[in-house]
């Protein structure tokens, strides 16, 4: 995940961003539930990058399918 990815789920969860380091960016959480919205969807990005990469890799829809369908813990 990149740097601007991060900070765009931040912004959208609602923090306020700060002037990013070399290392990191400035991300500031003023509610506990912005913090829990900003995990939510960070844990949305992965699952969706986690499932492109079952597509990809399966020769089969069906077993394809029935993966993301697991890890989007919708058996």
């Amino acid at each position: 995940m990149t740097q601007d990815e991060i900070i765009a789920m931040a912004k959208k969860a609602g923090a306020a961003i700060g002037k990013p380091t070399p290392t990191a960016p400035d991300i500031i959480f003023t509610q506990s539930l912005d913090i829990w919205l900003f995990a939510k969807l960070v844990a949305a990005h992965e699952q969706d990058r986690c499932c492109a990469i079952v597509y990809s890799q399966c020769d089969s829809d069906n077993v394809a399918q029935r993966t993301v369908d697991a890890i989007r813990g919708q058996q």
